[in-house]
């Protein structure tokens, strides 16, 4: 792979140490089927007219048009007699891609999985002295990149579904309405080749996503089962090797950082759904902005019939992005997400750094090994494009985690901790860029302890010396000036 997730050192062997491009799916791109201007090219609308390399699905050439067809028609009755009717991915398409690109996978060893349950445990003790959160419970489990895949399928389903939705509906609204009555009686077969289409192309991000994760909860994304905390030792052994650390430190370093995210995703009870509920309601928004086609095509001179001019015509297009724009009304859920995404991953950066510092004195050289990782294509923004098909900005884990640093300087860890008691109580985008002014607010929020002070010596002032009390009483006016009373 020219990108791959192990902390920027490319995981380019497969589990029998093979690297032909057959046992990988034959893609050679780290993003899966993505590019940055197409935030859904993982999903099939390809890029430029005649430009797609050959083997790449998020290519737009010929031949990969008929080749992808050609796969679909081969599986189509099996795999449409499966689909779901309620989805518009055809998981259980995805499911089988995916495993074909993991072919060969190995179980997980016993030492392994007694490595990991180690590290997780051993771990959990150390993070009680950095964050008031309590330890999750959740059980400790070491996966190989199959069980990942399996693992992480519920959660990836509530995710893609509602963009692969929308995404249809989307397309519907572009189309010409006289278009769209001729296709009527065709609907329902259209919609389950766009369910093959979406599945062929989840089938391959997830299947090099599975052999790129290291826990349950890359990125800073929820997708393991509830109560479960998972490292993938065999992923975790391969980026090693391009690290000059002990292997056992760098299962430790990535084991923290899940129990870490196991703590904030048990004990704060709305992160996971509000994490779900930003991807829904950017998928309600989606538009596809075809008017550059459309002039492309108003500049395409083909009348004249020569044949020499429509060659020059079909040679100018080479290069051209013909791929639909895709966007969001919505453009305020995709900036909370990509903002809630860094809060979790800043808050963890430093809850680790806390934790490990003093004991693992190469946790620093992790930390920014993490952070390469994060900046080379292990990110949550990258496997949003290439998954879900959301292209997002990338999430600002620095300044996110600097944040959480000064919070914890000025008010210390336990109150830290509580501004995840509610989504109102959460910085903001521009936070981030002001930290000093959320840190104003918790600090409004405190009592003033020199005027609670002052009162409580007053109080016992008038406590010791009952004297005090009447004397004031008898400072006040109580009568007129001629002596009568009131």
């Amino acid at each position: 792979m020219t990108n791959g997730f192990g902390f920027s050192f490319p995981n380019d062997s497969n589990d029998d140490g093979d690297n032909d491009a057959n046992n990988r799916g034959g893609s050679g791109n780290g993003r899966g089927d993505g590019d940055g201007s197409n935030p859904f090219a993982a999903f099939g609308f390809g890029g430029s007219f005649g430009g797609g390399q050959s083997g790449a699905p998020g290519g737009g050439g010929l031949g990969d048009m008929f080749n992808q067809l050609g796969q679909m028609l081969s599986g189509m009755g099996t795999s449409m007699n499966a689909q779901d009717k309620g989805d518009a991915v055809n998981f259980e398409l995805a499911a089988r891609m995916a495993r074909q690109r993991l072919a060969g996978v190995s179980p997980v060893s016993d030492a392994d999985t007694r490595a990991a349950e180690e590290s997780l445990r051993l771990v959990e003790l150390w993070l009680d002295e950095a964050t008031d959160l309590p330890a999750s419970e959740a059980k400790a489990q070491a996966w190989n990149a199959e069980q990942w895949l399996n693992q992480t399928m519920p959660m990836w389903k509530r995710l893609v579904n509602p963009v692969a939705e929308h995404m249809n509906r989307a397309q519907l609204d572009t189309m010409p309405e006289q278009a769209r009555e001729m296709m009527g009686p065709m609907a329902g077969m259209m919609n389950q080749m766009n369910a093959m289409q979406f599945g062929m192309k989840l089938g391959h991000a997830l299947g090099d996503l599975a052999q790129q994760a290291l826990t349950g909860t890359d990125f800073g994304l929820p997708v393991a089962p509830a109560g479960t905390a998972a490292v993938l030792p065999r992923n975790i052994a391969e980026i090693s090797k391009g690290l000059d650390l002990p292997g056992q430190e760098v299962m430790v370093y990535i084991a923290a950082r899940e129990a870490a995210r196991q703590r904030l995703f048990r004990h704060v009870p709305w992160l996971v759904e509000r994490i779900v509920s930003s991807v829904e309601e950017y998928a309600a928004g989606l538009e596809i902005d075809t008017s550059h086609i459309e002039e492309i095509a108003r500049n395409l001179n083909l009348e004249g019939g020569d044949p020499q001019q429509i060659q020059e015509a079909l040679q100018n297009l080479q290069g051209e992005d013909l791929s639909p724009r895709v966007g969001t009304r919505n453009a305020g859920a995709t900036s909370r997400l990509e903002t809630l995404i860094a809060l979790v991953e800043g808050w963890v950066d430093v809850v680790v750094a806390e934790a490990l510092g003093e004991r693992i004195p190469s946790t620093p050289q992790l930390a920014e090994a993490w952070a390469r990782r994060r900046a080379t294509g292990g990110s949550a923004e990258q496997a949003f494009a290439n998954i879900v098909g959301i292209e997002l900005g990338a999430p600002r884990t620095r300044d996110a985690a600097e944040l959480w640093r000064r919070i914890g300087t000025a008010v210390g860890a336990e109150r830290r901790d509580q501004v995840w008691n509610h989504p109102d109580f959460l910085p903001t985008a521009e936070h981030l860029d002001n930290p000093a002014a959320f840190i104003d607010t918790l600090l409004d929020d405190q009592p003033d302890t020199d005027f609670d002070d002052e009162f409580a010596k007053l109080e016992q002032e008038l406590r010791d010396n009952p004297e005090l009390k009447r004397d004031e009483g008898d400072g006040k006016d109580d009568g007129r000036e001629d002596g009568t009373e009131l």
